[in-house]
Parts: C-alpha cells; sequence; structure tokens
C-alpha cells in the first residue's frame, strides 16, 4: 500500500507540474528544479578539476534531450526521466515511519541486484539509499559500460538531493506530508511535502546561481569534514530526525478541519534547516563523485578561497 500511494502521488506529480496552476503554488517534486540546480551546483564547486572535467564530458554524452547537459541541469534528470519509467519512481525516497524509525522495512529489505544487472535495471521496490549505493559503486568501476555509468552519474546527481528532502526519508502514514494541507503568511496554501520541497527553498532565492554561491560562502572546512563522514543511510536517518524534530515535531495544532496555519517562527526555522541540508547535499554530492571517479581526495576548506563555482579548467 505505502509503495502504491507514493507511485500513485508520482504520476500525478508529474502531470501536474506541467499545468499552469502550479506557477501560483509549490510543486510535489523533491526540493523542485531549483533545490536540485543548487546542490548540483554546490557539488561543482567541491570537485576536484580532473573530476570536474570528467563528470562535464560524461554528461555531454547525454542524448536524451531531457534537460541541458551542464551540472545543474542535469541534476533534475531523474525526475524528468521518471514521467517515463515509472519503475524508478519508488527510487527517489525511503519511507521510514517516523512512529519506529525502521529504514530497513522502508528499504523493502535491501533487495539485491541479480547477478549480471545494472543498477538502473533494479527492481521497482528499492529506496534511494540503496539506489545511492549501487549507482556510486557502477561510477566507480571503470569496466561499467559507458551507457550505465552515464545513468549512473545521473541518478547519484539527484538521488543524492533527494534524501536530503526530510520528507523524502521520512513518512507519517501520510504520504510524506502529502496528505497535510498547509498555509503561510505570504505563501499559498498546499500540502506540506511541497512546502519542503519548493516554498521554503524560494526562501532563499530564486535564482540557483546565486543562492548556492551564498551557501558555498558560509560553509567551513569543519563542516565539510564532519558532513562527509559516514555513509549515504546515516545522511538519510540524519534527515529523518530532521523530519521527526522540525518538520512534523514543530507543527501546530491543526484547526477544526485538520489543516495547519504555519507561525512565521516554524517558516524561519525551516529555511534555516532547507539551507543546511541542501549545502550538505552538495558537499556530500561531491565526495561520492570525488572518490568514485577521482583518487579519493576529500574537497577541502581551500576550495572555498576560489572562485564562486570552483575552476574551469
Amino acid at each position: 500500500m505505502k509503495l502504491n500511494r507514493r507511485l500513485l502521488f508520482s504520476l500525478v506529480s508529474g502531470v501536474a507540474c506541467a499545468a499552469p496552476l502550479m506557477l501560483a503554488t509549490p510543486n510535489a517534486l523533491a526540493w523542485g528544479d531549483q533545490g536540485h540546480m543548487v546542490v548540483g551546483l554546490i557539488a561543482d564547486h567541491y570537485l576536484t578539476a580532473d573530476v570536474r572535467a570528467q563528470v562535464d564530458s560524461m554528461l555531454a554524452t547525454d542524448n536524451s534531450g531531457l534537460t541541458a547537459t551542464d551540472i545543474a541541469a542535469e541534476a533534475t534528470w531523474a525526475d524528468k526521466y521518471r514521467n517515463a519509467h515509472r519503475e524508478t519512481a519508488a527510487w527517489h525516497f525511503v519511507d521510514t515511519q517516523i512512529s519506529d524509525g525502521d529504514i530497513d522495512a522502508a528499504c523493502f529489505g535491501h533487495p539485491s541486484l541479480p547477478a549480471g544487472t545494472p543498477a538502473s535495471g533494479g527492481v521497482a521496490q528499492d529506496c534511494v539509499v540503496d539506489k545511492v549505493d549501487q549507482f556510486a559503486l557502477e561510477l566507480r568501476d571503470p569496466n561499467t559500460a559507458p551507457a550505465e555509468r552515464l545513468l549512473a552519474l545521473q541518478f547519484l546527481l539527484h538521488f543524492v538531493g533527494d534524501m536530503h528532502q526530510p520528507l523524502h526519508s521520512s513518512d507519517s502514514r501520510d504520504r510524506g506530508g502529502n496528505d497535510e494541507t498547509v498555509s503561510a503568511s505570504g505563501i499559498a496554501a498546499g500540502k506540506l511535502h511541497a512546502y519542503w520541497d519548493t516554498a521554503f527553498v524560494n526562501k532563499l532565492g530564486t535564482d540557483p546561481n546565486q543562492v548556492a554561491s551564498a551557501l558555498i560562502a558560509k560553509i567551513s572546512s569543519a563542516q565539510i569534514t564532519q558532513w562527509q563522514q559516514q555513509t549515504p543511510r546515516d545522511w538519510s536517518l540524519e534527515a529523518f530526525d530532521i523530519a521527526r524534530s522540525d518538520v512534523y515535531g514543530k507543527l501546530p495544532t491543526p484547526d477544526s478541519s485538520g489543516k495547519y496555519r504555519l507561525p512565521a517562527s516554524y517558516v524561519s526555522n525551516a529555511r534555516s534547516v532547507v539551507a543546511t541540508q541542501l549545502s550538505r547535499a552538495g558537499v556530500r554530492l561531491a565526495k561520492i563523485l570525488n572518490d568514485a571517479l577521482g583518487n579519493g581526495a576529500a574537497a577541502t576548506g581551500a576550495t572555498v578561497l576560489a572562485s564562486p563555482f570552483g575552476s574551469k579548467k
């Protein structure tokens, strides 16, 4: 039932995002295009020069026509691909229940890939944590077929961002917040999930380049070291904890119809949380790419002193 609810939501989201009405309200894709572009731009800043050249070269071979081939645009590719490949819909999230925190159950028991099966051909009932691990292994392996290696890169550019959206790493038996109606001053009423996808991201600014640059300027060397530790599973559980404490835990009492009017304090805190999660996602995505395509060297604080988005040599 849980998977079917999410698959239904994904289908509806894909259709709704094409409708003009959605221009007036927060949409329902994880982080929305802007958030994913910000993650991609932050990651690009922390790539080594050699890895950046490899990433750019690989993305240049993308002939799908779904997005432009720069890293920021390609970070949105998996959402477009999902619209025609419904079997990948569940890969964008992990429904770890707020009530029990059982990420293993949310990952369907971590199904293994059959021998000889590429990660892009894996079972539909799998979670974002497993897919990040699988695609990272493929990207690291130089013997992976070029077409599959490109897919691994494209999915990683998106999925690392997805797992940092708190409502893509949690569920309270409400379809990841899609059953909760909320409103706030200056924001059109919508679903809780959509608020965390886009409305709170928009509070950081409307230009992905400017938002990414501003976030990069605040990332310290100590944060880079701390954020790049542990595993994608740990990163997802971190986002789960945020969902429990900040997304659901700070909700006010609903009105008589079950709807929530978010106070300014909730919106302000959410903006701060989103800024941190986008920053973490970008730094961690850079680590995965540097480890897979380079010599494993993590970004250092010295990179922060470079140009806003790193050298393009």
